[in-house]
């Protein structure tokens, strides 16, 4: 049964740092694995800081940088609750051909270096739009595992929670919006 889009909570007994008080947005779930992004662990550099393009950005603004996990932390994502106007990408060529996939939810995700570069020199920093590197990957069947291991919630998809909730917030408030108080879950055996 294929999950996305959908939000995964961790647990307490998941022990892996990069997961601990995780809000994923799960993107793509099927057979062959599952793909998400962490919506609620700042970095500490401004996504301008982060990237190295060329020719150099012009003027970027203060957009802050988001943890999206721990595989590939160098590939940057974009992610947005409105379709990326495309004007000037049409010519721009990437190797599966996709500039930016709508996941559902009302959200669309982009790797699109183009993109990027627009979105950290917007002023103002354009809403409802966060820049993420790294991902959260699963190989087929281990997410599946872990569901069935209790190492996470899944949740609806609440956009306010990826772009207006602060990201210390985010975890707590996605938790109660199910019914569940943090402070009464309890640590079960360890899950990795």
């Amino acid at each position: 049964m294929a999950l996305a889009p959908c939000f995964l909570l961790s647990m307490p007994q998941l022990l892996d740092p990069n997961f601990s008080k995780s809000v994923i947005l799960l993107c793509d779930h099927s057979a062959e694995g599952a793909f998400g992004l962490i919506v609620n662990h700042p970095s500490q550099y401004l996504a301008a800081e982060a990237v190295q393009m060329q020719p150099e950005l012009e003027a970027p603004n203060d957009m802050p940088l988001l943890i999206g996990g721990p595989v590939e932390p160098q590939r940057g994502w974009i992610l947005t609750s409105r379709a990326p106007e495309m004007p000037g990408l049409e010519g721009e060529q990437r190797p599966d051909g996709i500039l930016s996939k709508e996941i559902g939810a009302g959200l669309y995700l982009s790797a699109s270096p183009l993109l990027l570069r627009r979105v950290i020199q917007a002023h103002p920093i354009p809403r409802r739009t966060v820049v993420l590197a790294g991902y959260a990957g699963w190989g087929p069947g281990q997410l599946d595992e872990e569901l069935a291991q209790s190492a996470w919630l899944i949740a609806p998809v609440e956009l306010d929670l990826v772009f207006e909730i602060p990201p210390a917030a985010c975890w707590d408030m996605a938790m109660k919006r199910l019914g569940v108080d943090p402070h009464f879950l309890q640590a079960g055996s360890g899950v990795h």
